[in-house]
């Protein structure tokens, strides 16, 4: 297998993948309500289209894109919609939901689908992915058809599919390249003519090699380069490092290095999209962790809530710490088991108590670990500080707004000092400033 050129920095953290990543995806059936937050996706909330009381059909667009940087989205069921309102979601704040009563009959609304997608035009690629409310499903949730239509000055020279799944517990990616082979290829090529891309290179770590080899298999001029195991490999601009050699410039977007980036859970969703006609109504979600008895790859419907995952995997075999949206270096802590899947959630994690407790911080020690492993380039020290002592102007000089929230600095840091809450904080009160001043 051949191997490509590494990006800076990065860590090694043990991936627990063991638990599932040869566990075949298991179909979920939908419960008996769903609850469809309307915001799955960066940029503004869809705007509902249905009301309390009107019957859907599995399909059916509920929610129409609000503005440029938006997403569609679907009813993942048949039924009567229940109620029109703000519910609990994973991000820690209400949002406004479509909850629906599932009636069990699948009834499908009209699909548009088409037996060779790869003969259709790219405006009208661009306009059925669009359509079917399809955003990154590796935890990013950017419209894809948005990131596929860069601008038209911009030359896209590489199309890049991120199959890394670097973040350690998930394996839904790994299970979707393994048994959906051929559909990550189709949307591969479907993206690369949408975008203009000359050519596909599709990034696999070697940890997974049964992945790599149905991908070659069904590839046929397409690349599938090798990558070395590291986080985090799948980010945007370090998988663009590490494929092509090109640095993203501080503060740009990919297609300014000619690349567009996306992830292999996003070309299975557009082959589905266009050659089905199905929309994004459903994702494969790995739900593992030490407190998990029987850890599990699911495909659910959107809007499924945790416990439902949970309780499918065997339910809890030890009391619980803590439960993970995500992955453990970038996922985000459970407040309540009864919020809903959405696009961008690839796992749901059960610690143990014991393994989910929060080291007592010390004072840095200036080792400089942070600085050796921060895959941007950054000062992590350095900005940590300027985040605690609220000097916003100083960490934005130190390039606060690069800092991709990988958590490498964290994880390394000897004095276990909460370097990624302080560089978060600080970035979110610079892009609030600038949001205030424009």
């Amino acid at each position: 297998m051949r191997r490509v050129r590494a990006f800076f920095g990065g860590i090694h953290p043990n991936d627990n993948k063991q638990n599932t990543n040869s566990t075949p995806i298991k179909v979920l059936p939908a419960p008996a309500v769903v609850v469809v937050p309307l915001q799955q996706h960066a940029g503004r909330e869809a705007k509902p289209l249905v009301a309390k009381g009107d019957d859907v059909l599995k399909g059916q667009l509920i929610a129409e894109a609000e503005g440029r940087i938006s997403a569609r989205v679907h009813s993942p069921v048949s039924g009567k919609v229940v109620a029109v309102e703000p519910r609990p979601s994973a991000s820690g704040r209400p949002l406004t939901c479509v909850v629906i009563e599932n009636d069990g009959e699948e009834r499908w609304v009209e699909k548009e689908g088409h037996p060779d997608p790869v003969q259709l035009d790219a405006q009208t690629i661009l306009q059925r992915i669009h359509g079917a409310g399809i955003v990154g499903m590796g935890g990013a949730g950017f419209p894809t058809a948005v990131k596929l239509a860069p601008p038209k000055e911009a030359t896209i020279d590489y199309l890049l599919l991120n199959g890394c799944e670097c973040e350690p517990y998930l394996t839904t990616d790994h299970r979707l390249m393994v048994e959906h082979a051929e559909e990550i290829v189709l949307g591969a090529k479907l993206m690369a003519k949408a975008c203009g891309a000359r050519k596909i290179i599709i990034g696999v770590e070697d940890n997974k090699p049964d992945a790599i080899a149905a991908l070659r298999e069904k590839a046929g001029a397409i690349e599938v380069a090798v990558l070395r195991t590291r986080y985090p490999q799948g980010g945007e601009k370090q998988l663009i490092q590490a494929l092509t050699g090109r640095e993203v410039p501080s503060g740009g977007l990919p297609f300014q290095a000619g690349c567009v980036v996306q992830n292999v859970g996003t070309a299975w969703a557009v082959a589905k999209a266009l050659r089905d006609g199905e929309p994004l109504i459903s994702r494969v979600v790995t739900v593992t962790g030490s407190a998990v008895a029987e850890p599990q790859n699911f495909l659910v419907p959107i809007g499924t809530p945790f416990k439902d995952l949970i309780e499918a995997a065997g339910g809890f075999a030890k009391t619980p710490g803590k439960v993970v949206a995500g992955g453990p270096m970038t996922g985000g802590a459970q407040f309540s088991l009864d919020v809903p899947v959405t696009k961008t959630i690839g796992g749901i994690l059960a610690f143990a108590e014991g393994e989910s407790t929060t080291p007592d911080s010390q004072p840095c020690i200036k080792c400089a670990r942070c600085v050796d492993v921060c895959p941007a380039n950054l000062l992590p020290l350095k900005l940590e500080a300027y985040g605690m002592n609220e000097q916003f102007d100083n960490a934005r000089e130190y390039g606060a707004l690069d800092c991709i929230e990988c958590g490498c600095c964290t994880y390394i840091c000897p004095s276990k000092r909460p370097l990624l809450h302080y560089i978060r904080f600080a970035k979110a009160e610079i892009i609030a400033r600038e949001k205030r001043s424009s």
